[in-house]
């Protein structure tokens, strides 16, 4: 079994810039072992199971709420039946159709 889980997070309050509290759940993401990826638009998760990922985003949350008094997120799940390891396999078989590589 495999979850991809592609999700955002931050404050609604505050300052303009939100890298400080992206960087305070990153931390977690890191520490939690699992395969990521970090864009400039949000963070995909790779585990073994929807759960697994989703409790990472619940400590996230448990996070923010320390000193944050409002907070959005935006939250994409693809699961499927199947190996995990599709975090990079997505990205090269479409670069494979094209013949080369994108900017990623």
């Amino acid at each position: 079994m495999s979850a991809l889980v592609e999700f955002s997070m931050f404050p609604t309050e505050a300052t303009q810039s939100k890298s400080a509290f992206v960087a305070r759940v990153l931390d977690i993401v890191d520490k939690s072992g699992l395969a990521y990826q970090l864009t400039p638009m949000g963070t995909i998760i790779e585990g073994e199971t929807v759960a697994e990922v989703l409790a990472i985003i619940d400590e996230a949350y448990l996070e923010l709420q320390k000193d944050c008094g409002r907070i959005y997120s935006s939250i994409k799940i693809d699961y499927r039946d199947g190996p995990i390891g599709r975090l990079g396999k997505k990205v090269n078989s479409v670069e494979e159709k094209l013949g080369r590589s994108l900017n990623s």
